[in-house]
């Protein structure tokens, strides 16, 4: 587990993300936090985006009353990017500057997800250097905590669904294919803390959603909008991730989540010994888009034996890229570059002829049974024969992988022609 360590003295201002499928439900909570004359709240409207325009809203309390500020940003180029680069970024470090602010509160619109957003604080450059010396948005602001917010009676149907954010309204441009999937599951992985607006459509309904949190976020504190956002705030622990962006080789169990089966929701974790056949995995993905919440990993490929595939799911999209080479591949000067934590990893389960190499895939299935799960997975490992032949017949092998690839593949495409589109992952190598 990697533990964030929260300094008291760092003099930059703390900057909270709150993040959700909805717009006026992130707002609610955006509202109770400025509850002090020192926080600042920002949200950029996108949703006239294509236009090149964004609307910017200010919220701050003065005089014992919250004001709201609004006004339109025109964008050269119509694009996410810009509207981080040239007017939100900058934002962060003109509000850190001005000392009656203690606090900004950013709210999240839907097209923006958060690990995006904290990677471009502590990463993107910003254009405008008045000291002349490059700074980022992270040299003035510190993330204190990122909120998801979630409504209970729909979260769990979108999340396991098929449907685009352009279905609901939400998409930030006209080629905006993300899925209500994809993104809904990627605000609350991120999350610091969990708020939970209104009840679920059922009892039923609650328990399971219960279950999906207890084993997707393990040990996120969450809380009901009703109660005080920063009683919720002050629950969130020093192991908190506040902004950490993931890698591919994080642990795929982080949090000690429960591993028993609950409602029908259980974790199902994927690890065999040998390389798996790309023909027969490509067969066996429609066992994770149906039933499923999501599914992570890393795939030994037989294939593409020297480099690490990601697989990831979420709902009824998935996609597999390439996120590098294996360390077996790499000489010893390379090894200073990689990340400690990997070493470690690799060193534990290294072979001596095959290195790190390894698949390891945790799936969170709410319907799907484990054993229809863990069967259509094994049957694509490499047989004894296949396992005897070697790299270089595992190299002959047809690989449907061996592009960029998303499932449902064009073959699966109903007649009636409505695809489902597939999940997206900035890959890193």
């Amino acid at each position: 587990m990697c533990v964030t360590v929260v300094d008291m003295t760092d003099p930059r201002t703390p900057l909270v993300l709150v993040t959700g499928l909805h717009r006026q439900l992130g707002a609610q909570v955006c509202r109770a936090l400025v509850d002090g004359p020192g926080t600042v709240a920002v949200h950029h409207d996108v949703s006239r985006l294509s236009e090149g325009v964004v609307v910017r809203t200010q919220l701050q309390l003065r005089d014992g009353v919250v004001t709201e500020e609004s006004a339109a940003v025109e964008l050269a180029h119509g694009c996410l990017s810009c509207t981080l680069r040239l007017d939100l970024l900058p934002l962060l470090r003109t509000l850190a500057r001005r000392d009656d602010v203690t606090r900004v509160v950013l709210h999240l619109d839907p097209a923006l997800e958060p690990e995006h957003l904290c990677w471009a604080v502590a990463d993107l450059v910003l254009d405008d250097e008045p000291s002349g010396v490059p700074e980022t948005a992270a040299d003035w602001v510190r993330i204190e905590a990122v909120l998801a917010v979630v409504e209970p009676a729909g979260w769990l149907e979108d999340v396991t669904g098929g449907d685009d954010l352009a279905d609901r309204g939400l998409a930030a441009t006209p080629d905006d294919d993300r899925t209500l999937a994809q993104v809904g599951l990627a605000q609350v992985a991120f999350a610091d803390a969990v708020v939970m607006a209104g009840p679920p459509a059922d009892a039923w309904e609650g328990v399971r959603l219960d279950a999906v949190l207890d084993r997707l976020v393990p040990g996120v504190p969450r809380a009901d909008l009703r109660l005080p956002v920063q009683r919720l705030l002050s629950a969130v622990g020093p192991d908190a991730r506040r902004g950490r962006v993931s890698s591919a080789h994080d642990p795929l169990l982080a949090g000690q989540p429960p591993l028993g089966a609950d409602a029908g929701v259980e974790l199902v974790r994927f690890a065999p010994d040998r390389p798996l056949h790309p023909g027969r995995l490509h067969d066996a993905l429609d066992v994770l888009l149906d039933g499923v919440v999501c599914t992570r990993g890393r795939l030994w490929l037989a294939s593409q034996h020297d480099r690490v595939l990601w697989l990831e799911s979420a709902g009824q999209g998935l996609r597999v890229g390439d996120v590098g080479p294996w360390l077996a591949t790499l000489g010893d000067d390379a090894w200073a570059d990689v990340d400690p934590l990997r070493r470690v990893a690799a060193a534990l389960r290294w072979d001596p002829v095959h290195g790190d190499r390894h698949t390891e895939l945790v799936v969170l299935t709410v319907r799907q049974s484990a054993l229809a799960i863990t069967a259509a997975l094994h049957a694509a490992v490499l047989t004894e024969a296949e396992w005897a032949a070697g790299p270089e017949a595992w190299n002959r092998y047809p690989d449907p992988f061996d592009t960029f690839h998303e499932d449902p593949c064009e073959a699966s495409v109903p007649a009636d022609g409505a695809a489902t589109q597939g999940t997206h992952r900035e890959e890193r190598s």
